[in-house]
């Protein structure tokens, strides 16, 4: 029993150790000071820098600080979540219970009439007399514990707390692909709003060109041909106008339901790019912070840790299982006598199992737990190879979005001085309005497209702030000790 008793230091089972960050960088190529200018924005890395929680409020847009505020609390899929957490941590209460004595009390009170036969029995020889109807009471106190001396217990109960903090993780998941989703559908509705504005504009050209090569028809300046082409390239316009229009509802609709709402009641959010100030200085964590702050990284750790103890619930159950059982009590037939002396009555057993044949379930679960083990780490390698890719991918893409804008401003602005020219020379005889008009058309295309690599590059932004975890740990709204984000 002494040795029994001093055998619950150990576990038998592999010991979960949280793997090492990788040795490797983000980028294969030295990641650059700042991207190149444009829009009067160069935006600057910062190598090491910490992530605000709230690294939304850097696009300085009230209404996009206000809706995420009120998706945070609304979202149904955070209460979901939270909710599913609650459970993992009330699990984990509950197996802690497995390390402690199970302890009952009973009292019972049962009516018995005996037969002739039982009064014949103890009164051989004599007249049988019937006994009269007796009750008998009884109470009693049962202790039991399971001596956990491989460390089974143990083994669940740390499964238990690794997958509740795998739901934790999950539940940061969700806020941070909450949060990253709102505000890349903010952008989305501030690109589509701007380039409506621009089709509208370039078809309200197209038409003028129509109007005048129409008029000139009619007095015989110019052939009917060109008045068919120029129906082909309005209608042509018109055309591209309808999707972005479709494109538009439905980006509000996701807003809505981000928000926790339905479209029938969701006020429509009229973002412009104006309205979103693109953040300037960007953080960039070193490999092994990513690691440490990155959800999803963290979730997949958590797996393994489970894994990891189911191994050893595996092993222990191999093992021989201890039990200690004792029970105390009283039992009498009046209750003034029934916690007297010579009313009482006890029992103390231990009892060993050892599985001996089991048709060999015990050694498959245990292979199974193995393999169960060794997919976790394949796993949680690939999520972490993921997460340096997603990293490199969106770092590479800033760069380039900044290029492209700087780019298509270019193209802006001389779509704009070449109209200003044309305008000129219009007003001097020395170009027909068509021209004038043509130019019109060709800036505001221009405009169009540089209106996209604007919204490309803000949005490029906040999936960089996703991918490198999104500063969860220094929110507010976080509940160390147990549920997470508390609306």
């Amino acid at each position: 029993m002494a040795i029994a008793l001093a055998l619950p230091g150990c576990a038998v089972g592999p010991d979960f150790h949280a793997p090492a960050a990788p040795d490797a960088p983000l980028t294969s190529a030295p990641l650059p000071a700042a991207t190149t200018q444009a829009g009067g924005v160069a935006q600057r890395f910062n190598p090491g820098a910490d992530i605000a929680g709230d690294w939304w409020t850097l696009y300085r847009s009230p209404q996009l600080n206000a809706l995420i505020s009120t998706a945070l609390t609304n979202n149904p899929s955070l209460d979901a979540a939270q909710a599913t957490l609650l459970e993992a941590e009330e699990n984990t209460r509950a197996d802690q219970a497995l390390l402690l004595p199970t302890v009952s009390g009973s009292f019972n009170a049962q009516r018995s009439q005996a037969s002739d036969a039982v009064t014949a029995a103890f009164a051989p020889g004599r007249q049988a007399t019937k006994l009269k109807p007796y009750t008998l009471y009884n109470t009693s106190l049962s202790v039991s514990y399971d001596l956990d001396i491989w460390g089974e217990s143990r083994r669940v109960i740390e499964g238990q707390a690794a997958q509740a903090e795998y739901q934790r993780d999950e539940l940061e998941a969700a806020y941070l692909t909450l949060t990253a989703n709102i505000v890349t559908s903010a952008v989305t509705v501030a690109s589509l709003n701007a380039q409506i504005d621009a089709t509208d504009q370039v078809i309200a050209s197209e038409q003028q060109v129509l109007g005048i090569l129409q008029t000139q028809v009619g007095l015989g300046g110019v052939a009917q041909a060109q008045v068919l082409q120029q129906q082909a390239q309005l209608a042509q316009v018109d055309a591209t106008l309808p999707p972005l229009q479709s494109q538009l509802a439905q980006a509000q609709n996701q807003l809505a339901a981000y928000a926790g709402t339905f479209p029938g009641n969701f006020k429509p959010q009229n973002f412009t790019l104006d309205s979103l100030q693109l953040p300037a200085d960007l953080p960039v964590s070193i490999p092994s912070a990513l690691v440490a702050q990155r959800p999803d990284i963290r979730a997949a750790a958590a797996q393994l840790h489970v894994a990891t103890a189911n191994v050893g619930v595996a092993d222990a159950n191999m093992l021989p299982q201890i039990t200690l059982t004792g029970q105390i009590g009283h039992q009498s037939i009046t209750t003034d006598t029934l916690f007297t002396p010579q009313t009482l009555l006890w029992n103390l057993a231990a009892g060993v199992t050892q599985p001996l044949f089991e048709g060999g379930q015990l050694l498959a679960q245990r292979k199974s737990a193995l393999a169960a083990l060794r997919a976790s780490a394949g796993q949680y390698q690939n999520t972490v190879i993921i997460a340096f890719q997603n990293v490199a991918d969106v770092l590479a893409a800033l760069q380039y979005d900044a290029t492209e804008q700087q780019a298509a401003d270019a193209a802006a602005s001389a779509s704009a001085q070449s109209l200003k020219v044309t305008r000129d020379q219009y007003q001097l005889g020395g170009q027909p309005f068509t021209a004038v008009l043509t130019a019109q058309t060709a800036y505001q295309n221009a405009v169009l497209v540089q209106a996209r690599a604007r919204a490309t590059r803000l949005a490029d932004t906040a999936a960089l702030y996703q991918a490198l975890g999104g500063g969860w740990w220094h929110r507010q709204d976080v509940a160390q000790n147990c549920c997470g984000v508390i609306p």
